[in-house]
């Protein structure tokens, strides 16, 4: 029987290789002897850049010391605090960026920053980049980046120096003008000497790379803590995560807004249905306009007022007419009610999921509310239609657009030509319309210069278009 030759792989990590035998055959070695020998750099040059920064901390820390004035201290430390706060950022945000492609030598994975983009800007940078953890995280890690260099130059450098000695031991001690070499336990004078010694040389570079590789291992942990961002299939995960749940948290909200609903029409409704007309039967006992008579007339009156409410009510959290006719005569019955003219015009040739159809009227009952209380408009216009693509996409058909997936998207504008100036970012109602659409994983686009026009666009996706839609 003949095997094939299958080419076995050294140890994937630096931590698998350090528990192999085959270590000190592999690249590792080097590999970490280079992270240690530029951490020295790195770390050389963040003493020199940060000192602005460190300076105030060193002045306090000796005065502490000293027993200095209270009143000195609290400056000092003061000081110290705002240069951390305003400049220690600007240090830690480039030190990070070469960090992580510095990290590839000992940790070769996704090394990704955990930053987030910015708005276009000096403010909008500065804004988002004082204000999230992921900077401070790199300000922590230049902080402790202070004692991991000297840890690496005491090691890599004593051992260092120890492996050269010893292996060039016996070759300095041949020239008459060299002194003896003290090694601390003994001087060595002659070559004679130094030979034994030259031959544990060896020894004392395993325990260097082994140094290097345990120091880098440990340094590259705590790199990938403070300045690594979550890998991609994480983030991706969690996303799944939440839009599964948001879409539970949508279902759930639908029954309980049409248990509501129903509660009120059958409930409550019909008793003050029942309550109007007993108060009607009352009053063919009493003689007309005695005070009794007047006394249940307005009773029944208010009961039919309340009755109105209700099914006012009832009709705003789930028309009737949307469950029973879809979008299309809901959104004509909106425009109905609305108490400036309005023009529907729908190309929705079937019914939607029933969360499209209930967001999508909501936007427009909001948006008519808004026209009606502070945008003083003669002519508001509302159109919605269905179309293949994907929320935020290009036209379909168009060069550079979407390809028909089968996938659909609603797309509703309502347009006014009021006064203009709405702000979103102003107003609550439109806020909850931006939140409630987002939800849906649809888009909203708000347009609305001052003098107007206000154009409100929404983009809800349907899923897949039904091969036998309802009508």
């Amino acid at each position: 029987m003949i095997t094939p030759n299958v080419r076995r792989r050294g140890p994937g990590t630096l931590l698998q290789s350090l528990a192999s035998p085959r270590y000190l055959l592999s690249a590792w070695p080097w590999r970490s002897l280079a992270y240690q020998l530029t951490t020295l750099a790195v770390g050389g040059t963040l003493v020199v850049v940060a000192s602005p920064v460190y300076a105030p901390w060193a002045v306090f820390v000796a005065r502490l010391g000293n027993g200095y004035d209270a009143g000195s201290l609290t400056s000092w430390f003061l000081f110290g605090l705002l240069m951390v706060l305003c400049f220690a950022p600007l240090v830690a945000i480039p030190l990070g960026a070469l960090e992580r492609r510095r990290l590839y030598l000992v940790m070769p994975e996704e090394n990704r920053s955990g930053h987030r983009p910015p708005p276009p800007g000096l403010w909008g940078w500065v804004r988002t980049r004082y204000s999230e953890a992921a900077t401070w995280r790199e300000v922590a890690y230049a902080a402790v980046m202070f004692p991991i260099l000297g840890l690496s130059l005491l090691v890599t450098v004593s051992l260092t120096v120890a492996t050269a000695i010893l292996a060039a031991g016996p070759i300095l001690l041949r020239d008459e003008n060299e002194g003896p070499i003290a090694l601390g336990w003994t001087t060595l004078t002659t070559p004679a000497e130094a030979l034994p010694y030259a031959l544990a040389a060896p020894l004392t570079a395993a325990l260097l790379f082994y140094a290097c590789g345990l120091i880098s291992y440990g340094h590259g942990v705590i790199a990938r803590a403070l300045l690594v961002g979550p890998p991609k299939e994480e983030l991706r995960a969690e996303l799944d995560q939440v839009t599964e749940s948001r879409a539970r948290l949508v279902n759930a909200f639908e029954y309980e807004r049409r248990r509501i609903e129903r509660d009120l029409h059958d409930g409550a409704q019909q008793r003050l249905v029942a309550l109007s007309m007993d108060l009607g039967m009352a009053r063919v006992d009493l003689d007309e306009g005695s005070p009794a008579d007047l006394r249940v007339a307005a009773a029944q009156a208010k009961a039919d007022d309340l009755i109105t409410e209700i099914r006012e009510l009832v009709r705003g959290i789930h028309p009737r007419v949307l469950t029973d006719r879809g979008l299309r005569d809901a959104l004509q019955e909106l425009a109905d009610h609305c108490p400036a003219p309005v023009t529907v015009e729908t190309a929705i040739p079937h019914r939607l999921p029933a969360h499209v159809e209930g967001t999508a009227y909501f936007v427009v009952a909001e948006a008519l509310t808004n026209v009606y209380k502070h945008a003083r408009a003669d002519a508001v216009t509302v159109r919605a239609h269905l179309a293949p693509g994907h929320p935020g996409a290009a036209t379909p058909g168009a060069p550079g657009g979407p390809q028909d997936d089968g996938t659909a998207v609603l797309t509703v504008e309502v347009t006014d030509d009021g006064v203009g100036g709405a702000d979103a970012d102003r107003g609550s109602g439109l806020t909850g319309l931006r939140d409630r659409v987002a939800v849906m994983g649809g888009t909203m686009r708000l347009t609305s210069p001052e003098g107007g026009p206000t154009r409100i666009r929404v983009e809800l996706p349907c899923g897949p278009i039904p091969a036998n839609p309802t009508p």
